[in-house]
């Protein structure tokens, strides 16, 4: 009896495939699965979306080789005529994947996908997906989720939002970052028109719909607290970043309206009043900023070019050094000043 008890154990145990994939082989096969044509309305199953992201609990390889095999699917998807289906397929589950994936997987991603600087390679450059045998719906959201996947590629990672995360950045950082969120949330402003709810609705588009509001809400919490982070160091700004600043500002105000051909809804209202009130006040940062520039260059007119860019720095604080002054919160202000 116990004999046999053994020899049934060992042939489970012999029966089970590998506890993670990893073989090119294996990553292109999982793709396929998950982004077969037929049925052409239906997302990815949860059951392929689970078998890719086993990808990411093996080694560097296995998450490289499921990356790879995304890029390979994209591009013969969008050759010829066109497979809007398949292609759509991709963007969705990789979507999903930058969200749901663990670590190792998200960073063999945004290798694969990100435009490459030297070869100008940019997988998600989708802007002319090829109609051919598709509808126009579903190539037109091919196109706007390849552009919306690009520009979430650029934003920081799940920390984004933290309080302590926010304060340790500079202020070109923290500028550039809710530029980067403004513009998401503008892209899904401008989204394609979402599917009409027929007796056969289009499931796959409807969750392509789904995954951009999910992007939309967290650009706007995104949005909110670097706008009132922003605020509390309004007065460390130097006359460039708060030029870029209102630049910025002024791009989320403008997200506060639908766009004109769609219905998508904006930026709440509270956060874009919140943009306002700091926009108004960046640019009176910036009329003071240049008036006391243009003293400094008046009355430091015979002195060299590199005096006349180090002085307004020291001059904000009083003729103290000034090298921290685009650096952090007014809160880390009087540390700064403590330990000098």
């Amino acid at each position: 009896m116990g004999g046999l008890k053994l020899r049934r154990l060992a042939s489970s145990l012999l029966s089970q495939g590998p506890a993670s994939p990893g073989s090119a082989a294996d990553a292109q096969q999982a793709v396929a699965r998950a982004t077969a044509h037929h049925p052409s309305t239906a997302p990815p199953s949860a059951h392929h979306m689970d078998a890719l992201l086993a990808f990411g609990r093996g080694s560097r390889l296995s998450a490289a080789a499921l990356a790879a095999a995304f890029v390979d699917r994209l591009r013969a998807a969008s050759s010829g005529q066109g497979d809007a289906a398949v292609a759509l397929k991709c963007l969705v589950a990789l979507r999903v994947l930058l969200a749901r994936g663990a670590f190792i997987l998200r960073d063999q991603l945004l290798a694969a996908l990100l435009r490459h600087p030297a070869s100008g390679r940019n997988p998600l450059a989708l802007a002319a997906f090829p109609l051919g045998r598709s509808s126009f719906a579903a190539a037109s959201w091919v196109r706007f989720s390849a552009r919306l996947l690009e520009l979430v590629l650029l934003l920081p990672g799940d920390a984004s939002a933290d309080a302590e995360y926010l304060i340790a950045l500079p202020n070109p950082h923290l500028i550039a970052e809710l530029a980067a969120f403004a513009a998401v949330a503008d892209a899904v402003r401008q989204a394609p028109p979402p599917p009409s709810s027929g007796p056969q609705p289009d499931a796959l588009i409807w969750e392509a719909v789904r995954l951009a509001e999910e992007d939309r809400v967290a650009a706007e919490r995104n949005i909110a607290a670097r706008v009132k982070e922003m605020g509390e160091r309004l007065d460390t700004l130097s006359l460039a970043d708060a030029v870029e600043l209102v630049c910025v500002l002024r791009r989320v105000e403008e997200g506060s309206a639908p766009a004109t051909e769609c219905k998508w809804a904006g930026l709440d209202e509270g956060v874009v009043g919140a943009a306002r009130r700091l926009r108004e006040r960046a640019e009176g940062v910036v009329l003071r900023r240049t008036v006391e520039e243009r003293r400094l260059v008046r009355r430091d007119s015979g002195g060299s070019a590199s005096a006349r860019f180090i002085v307004p720095a020291r001059a904000g604080r009083g003729g103290g050094g000034g090298d921290g002054v685009r650096f952090g919160s007014t809160r880390w202000a009087g540390t700064v000043s403590a330990w000098r």
